[in-house]
């Protein structure tokens, strides 16, 4: 007797029950995503973001804003190496700085041997030779390119309809973020904050 192939058996379950198995499948994946953020969110370690806002609004999903972080630029020199490349995975130490935000000390490709209560965030290099961010965060390119571009998840938030604008127009001075970081280095946005008050928060679930 000839075994039945896996496509002669697909084909013997009716279709309406192919295609609940479909969508059954797509909500199991959907629902994995958003517990991994919630995740993230109850149990990470919270750090303080200074934020550069840059675009204000994408016409298919609403309101948002696009930020840009001062630990999105990493010097190399901590880590010996210069020959980090586009799109490589890497893990960014941060220290905090005298204000409390957090600041990029170091970034290595494998993760990094730390002490306790040391946060390590997991990222993707966007860019080598890049330029740096300076304390009015301004893009200052002279000195030596030995800098990474690092993207961590955290470049974009969205915010109510026709909000967007108000806050891409805010001093960035004013405006900073709570992000949660998990034990494996990854982050997700917690809450929006502006004159040190929360605007926004982001709900679990």
């Amino acid at each position: 007797m000839r075994a039945l192939s896996a496509d002669s058996l697909v084909a013997k379950v009716p279709l309406v029950w192919r295609a609940l198995a479909t969508a059954l499948l797509l909500m199991l994946v959907l629902l994995a995503l958003v517990e991994q953020r919630a995740r993230i969110l109850r149990g990470g370690t919270e750090i303080r973001l200074k934020t550069v806002p840059i675009d204000p609004r994408d016409l298919f999903r609403g309101d948002y804003v696009i930020l840009a972080y001062p630990i999105s630029t990493v010097e190399t020199d901590a880590a010996g190496k210069t020959d980090f490349e586009r799109g490589e995975r890497v893990y960014v130490t941060l220290g905090r700085d005298e204000q409390g935000f957090a600041k990029a000390m170091g970034v290595t490709r494998d993760w990094p041997k730390v002490g306790d209560g040391v946060v390590v965030i997991a990222g993707r290099v966007t860019s080598t030779s890049t330029c740096a961010t300076n304390a009015d965060g301004a893009f200052d390119c002279s000195g030596r390119r030995n800098r990474l571009r690092v993207a961590y998840g955290l470049e974009s938030y969205f915010v109510p309809q026709g909000e967007g604008r108000a806050i891409e127009m805010t001093d960035k001075a004013r405006i900073e973020v709570v992000a949660a970081v998990s034990s494996s280095g990854e982050a997700a946005i917690k809450r929006l904050l502006i004159d040190g008050k929360p605007v926004y928060a982001e709900p679990p679930y």
